[in-house]
């Protein structure tokens, strides 16, 4: 009997010859089952979450998307099945079509289930992990049992594990709005591996629960650590060890009480060049698998040195290295590396219980990662590793294992080297580089201090053995005339202070040749930001965060009570919102309004510094307004966000840039309705304001005001000074006033507009501000000034249609509705004379 076809509901309700979607198609997945969650503005907007399953992709709507708070059960509408193909759709649906509205692909991956799909599916509690950029982790979705609901009702909801995360900390659809459609499909690898289902878990032989049945790899390559600029933002679910000055090594157990080998980073057996660790090892009689750890020696002041550890190769005297064990990803037939790190390490210490001399394990501490990394420095070591406690192991560069360094400290490429002054013996100095991202070997600079007599007379020899007439650098050399150039195969450990704008190193300092990296591996080390979207730096989206830096007190504070939005909430909007607000910002004088108690307490209206700084505001040049307190401009992202901090609310800008202060570029009328005046007057007024304004010849704009009006914005040449606009702006508000007295009001003050719209043309004076596009508004519900075109106006539901909360419904628009204002930049001379305003 033939299957009934999955599409044929989807099919049904589409006319494929007007809408862009596919009608069918889409290969089923050899290895990975695919998984989607498409962005789309609809009559609502919605996230349609999709997971491959028998040749489909059962789909789920979920209109407020996904939550990494475990306490956060999202409503997941079933919906009927969509074509694989469906993966790649990206587009407007067209109106009057089924789901008509922009879509997006927010996000795309693999997904693993947790026990059997179908039977998960068929009773309504399908649990599984998601391998994505946006969403990672362990996630189920629940059927509503209710006759009402006639079954579509499911609930999405994160599982326990290292990715939940409250949501007053953390909204993973506000931080990461955009689309990844242009980005690969993230690698298998990237994903943690998943946990076996309970059934299947081991518990004999105390193998850890979440270890795995299977065979082990005859290859394997070790998770590596990422330098990061700053601990993390939550240590306690980190744990950190020393960071060893010594060789990356892997222990591969091969038979019951014997074979073994030690492997490095790069797949090399050194196992014949440190007999005593093997032997050591063969005497545990371990399970076969896999250790994974670092060879040093340690001096008698406890540190590892380096030195003494390639001087132990080169004279072939090893009994002194030692072999620190710090994770077991594979042991007696079993895949422990879905295992949470802190499990991983319990086991290998009961494991090296009873270790014998140069076995040892490497010990974690749990305490704040500050003081760890000070006493580190402090006793001279090179910083420590930072581990996360939930995390898997894989083998690829993560952001789960980090490094902090107490100095800075990288492998360089040797190019070349110079000839040696004076009574110095050997060479001069060593040219050094390192590859970009096309692999071309640039140069960065040398060093010539951290070498003996010995060393330098040892380093000239092997150069001189590889030495080559062609210059290897892509760029030029500062002395090139007195260079030698050699093969670029020896790799060179490196201290250093910094690094110049023009990519080369200061005050280096030789610590080592280093044999266990390849040369063609190197690359300019750089920190990292840790991200707390528990995303792979590697591969996530373009995302608005906060700076490195900031720090917010009080997070938790409820900074409107009427929509009961908190101060972390105010912060990551701002964030958000940044690259739009950005363009209304730039270059324009602002004046801030600070809440600090909440928008129920008292207000500050500032247009200068108080006290210290903020990071991304800037003060501006004190002959702007001359006897004045310097004024200030929000100058990069980072300055919403630390203004944020700081309890700034409201931001309002000049009409006016700061190179051009005494001549305004733009003419505003704010639309504030009287009381008993309804919102439908309000969009007729705008509507009329935008007539007469034509009737003028003069092009205008339309936002929201956040509040109770709207703004009509009219871009203006740089051709007359603040009075002459601000008169011109009256003349006009008079003129609306006295042919429409019933509408508009040209005097301010509650009793003069009473029924009626005063439209406020005072915003068009020297030093007075109107709030920027995109700012939030210190009023209950906490509004948004929005950019709108003027086709929507008499659609718009209020002033504030679009707050804090809901923002992300609006982002898809941006600042597309006034794409032209840049352009439409006009004179208002013959409007003027049209008007008979003489100024």
């Amino acid at each position: 009997m033939a299957r009934a076809d999955p599409l044929k509901k989807y099919k049904a309700k589409r006319n494929f010859a007007l809408t862009p979607e596919p009608a069918e198609g889409g290969a089923e997945s050899t290895h990975a089952r695919q998984f989607v969650v498409q962005k789309h503005w609809a009559t609502r907007l919605h996230y349609d979450v999709r997971l491959e399953l028998d040749g489909a992709m059962k789909s789920w709507a979920v209109p407020k998307g996904p939550s990494y708070d475990r306490q956060v059960k999202r409503m997941a509408v079933h919906v009927e099945d969509h074509p694989i193909s469906y993966n790649s759709f990206e587009g407007t649906i067209p109106p009057k079509q089924y789901g008509a509205g922009k879509v997006v692909i927010w996000d795309k991956g693999t997904w693993t289930p947790i026990g059997d799909p179908h039977e998960g599916y068929r009773d309504g509690d399908l649990k599984f992990e998601l391998h994505g950029y946006k969403l990672r982790g362990k996630w189920v979705l629940v059927r509503i049992k209710s006759k009402e609901e006639k079954q579509n009702a499911w609930l999405l909801i994160k599982e326990r594990d290292a990715y939940e995360r409250p949501s007053a900390e953390f909204s993973v659809v506000d931080e990461f709005p955009d689309s990844v459609a242009d980005l690969p499909m993230p690698k298998p690898e990237s994903a943690a591996p998943a946990r076996a289902p309970a059934k299947k878990r081991a518990g004999a032989r105390g193998m850890p629960a979440g270890a795995v049945k299977a065979e082990i790899p005859q290859k394997l390559s070790p998770l590596l650590a990422t330098l990061v600029d700053a601990p993390p933002a939550r240590p306690s679910e980190w744990v950190y060890e020393i960071k060893f000055d010594g060789y990356r090594m892997l222990a591969r157990i091969d038979a019951d009480g014997g074979g073994v080998r030690l492997i490095t980073r790069n797949g090399h057996d050194w196992s014949s060049r440190l007999p005593h660790l093997v032997q050591a090892l063969e005497r545990m009689k371990l399970k076969p698998g896999w250790l994974d750890g670092e060879i040093v020696v340690l001096a008698e002041s406890g540190r590892t040195d380096f030195q003494a550890l390639q001087n132990a190769f080169e004279s072939a005297r090893t009994q002194g290295i030692e072999f620190f064990l710090f994770d077991v990803p594979y042991y007696d037939g079993h895949d422990l590396r879905g295992v949470p790190l802190i499990e991983r390490r319990e086991f290998l210490r009961a494991l090296l219980a009873e270790a014998p001399g140069g076995i040892r394990l490497s010990e974690a501490f749990d305490a704040a990662p500050k003081d760890i990394i000070a006493s580190a420095c402090k006793l001279g070591l090179e910083g420590i590793i930072g581990k996360r406690k939930q995390s898997g192991y894989s083998s690829r560069r993560s952001t789960d294992w980090i490094k902090l360094k107490c100095s800075q400290r990288q492998e360089f490429v040797i190019g070349g080297y110079t000839d040696p002054k004076g009574s110095r013996i050997g060479i001069g100095s060593l040219l050094l580089g390192v590859h970009d991202d096309k692999g071309d070997l640039v140069y960065a600079g040398k060093v010539g201090t951290g070498f003996n007599d010995r060393s330098l007379a040892d380093m000239l020899t092997r150069l001189q053995t590889i030495e080559i007439d062609q210059r290897p650098f892509k760029n030029r050399t500062e002395d090139e005339r007195n260079a030698h150039w050699v093969k670029p195969m020896l790799v060179a450990e490196v201290t250093y202070s910094e690094w110049t704008a023009g990519g080369h190193i200061r005050h280096g300092v030789f610590e080592a040749l280093r044999a266990d990296k390849p040369a063609r591996a190197i690359v300019r080390e750089k920190p990292v930001h840790l991200v707390d979207a528990d995303v792979e730096q590697q591969q996530q989206p373009i995302a608005h965060t906060l700076p490195p830096k900031l720090k917010v007190t009080h997070p938790e504070r409820v900074i409107d009570p009427k929509s009961g939005v908190t101060k972390i909430e105010l912060v990551r909007f701002y964030g958000l919102i940044a690259p739009l607000m950005m363009e209304h910002l730039k270059g324009r004088p602002v004046s801030i309004v600070r809440a600090p108690t909440g928008i129920t307490g008292e207000l500050f209206f500032q247009k200068h510094l108080d006290k210290g700084s903020m990071e991304g505001i800037r003060q501006l040049d004190p002959a702007i307004w001359p006897g004045h307190e310097q004024m200030i401009e929000v100058a990069t992202p980072e300055g919403l966000l630390s203004a944020a901090q700081m309890n700034v609310i409201e931001f309002h800008t000049w009409n006016a840039v700061k190179t051009a202060t005494g001549k305004p570029d733009r003419m505003t009328f704010d639309l504030d309705p009287g009381e008993g005046v309804g919102w439908p007057a309000v969009q007729q007024g705008a509507e009329v304001v935008r007539v007469f304004l034509n009737e003028l010849g003069l092009e205008s704009f339309c936002k929201t005001s956040g509040g109770k009006g709207l703004h009509v914005v009219v871009p203006l040449r740089k051709h007359h000074d603040w009075d002459t606009v601000k008169d011109f702006s009256e003349a006009i508000v008079r003129h609306l006033a006295r042919t429409l007295p019933k509408m508009f009001v040209a005097k301010s003050g509650p009793r003069n507009r009473v029924g009626k719209i005063f439209i406020d043309y005072l915003r068009n004076g020297f030093g007075a501000t109107t709030v920027c596009a995109w700012s939030a508004r210190a009023r209950p519900g906490l509004g948004v000034s929005v950019p709108v075109e003027w086709a929507e106006v008499q659609h718009l539901t209020s002033g504030a249609q679009w707050t804090v909360r809901n923002i992300h419904t609006r982002l898809d628009k941006g600042n597309e509705p006034w794409k032209d204002y840049a352009k439409s930049a006009q004179g208002i001379g013959p409007a003027m004379k049209m008007l008979g305003f003489r100024g």
